[in-house]
């Protein structure tokens, strides 16, 4: 029976064969893959994958109801886990290097992405993310200073991921019909990347920053440091510009000085 989907956890189900058989080739699979799907839903992707003869296949589904299906209709060739991928615990259960694929639920995309990247040693777990994200979403992600879209999301992305545009899709392309566009982005860790103390740091400083995003940065980095005058000329730093002017590397300097103060 199909299973309706469900509002609370954002399922809309991926059902367009093209673009289905586009994601499941952007991962180059092949018999040495260990794959991960994230809300697999009702397996139209994951049908896709097992085309491409991956070693593993893993899928994680928080939705019971799917969880039972997908462990019917797919007996023996993958092994479906029945958790919220935000609770659940990648670095311990994957001891290989992993390809992650996710037509991501639109009310948690964010916070699955944010997950990922606070990951120790990220680029040594995973080799490529491919994910499914509602447009709006993908344009922070991808968008650079000085532009509308541009925030929390570009920079702590851009951090840790290279981040590539594969296209557009359509919202007839699911089931059930979503309001707006969605867009598939492929993301491979960087090899070296600024090692800080804690992600956290730089999600909270881009929090205070982008809270006050129509002020100039004199007010953000007046909340974070004392000797904010100090630390602008030390970064070369124009306090009469706005958050959405300074790149992501300028933030990450700032969360390197204020990491010194946690020491």
């Amino acid at each position: 029976m199909r299973q309706k989907p469900k509002k609370s956890l954002g399922q809309n189900f991926l059902n367009d064969k093209y673009i289905l058989n586009l994601i499941s080739k952007l991962g180059s699979v092949n018999n040495k893959s260990i794959i991960l799907e994230i809300g697999p839903g009702t397996g139209n992707l994951t049908e896709k994958l097992l085309e491409q003869k991956p070693k593993k296949l893993f899928l994680i589904e928080k939705d019971k109801n799917l969880y039972n299906d997908l462990k019917n209709k797919f007996i023996n060739k993958v092994e479906v886990i029945n958790d919220d991928f935000l609770n659940f615990d990648i670095g311990d259960f994957f001891k290989e290097k992993i390809t992650i694929f996710g037509n991501l639920p639109y009310n948690i995309s964010s916070q699955i992405l944010i997950k990922l990247i606070r990951l120790k040693n990220l680029e040594k777990k995973i080799y490529k993310l491919i994910f499914m994200f509602q447009k709006e979403v993908a344009d922070r992600i991808i968008a650079n200073e000085n532009s509308k879209q541009y925030g929390r999301l570009s920079i702590i992305s851009s951090w840790k991921l290279d981040v590539k545009k594969i296209t557009d899709v359509d919202p007839n392309s699911f089931y059930p019909k979503p309001k707006v566009k969605s867009t598939i982005l492929i993301m491979e860790p960087k090899k070296k990347y600024l090692k800080l103390k804690s992600p956290k740091n730089l999600e909270h400083i881009t929090n205070v920053f982008f809270n006050l995003r129509r002020k100039k940065i004199k007010k953000p980095l007046k909340i974070l440091f004392k000797n904010y005058e100090e630390i602008a000329n030390l970064l070369m730093i124009d306090l009469n510009l706005r958050p959405q002017n300074l790149s992501p590397s300028i933030f990450l300097k700032i969360c390197l000085e204020y990491e010194k103060l946690t020491n």
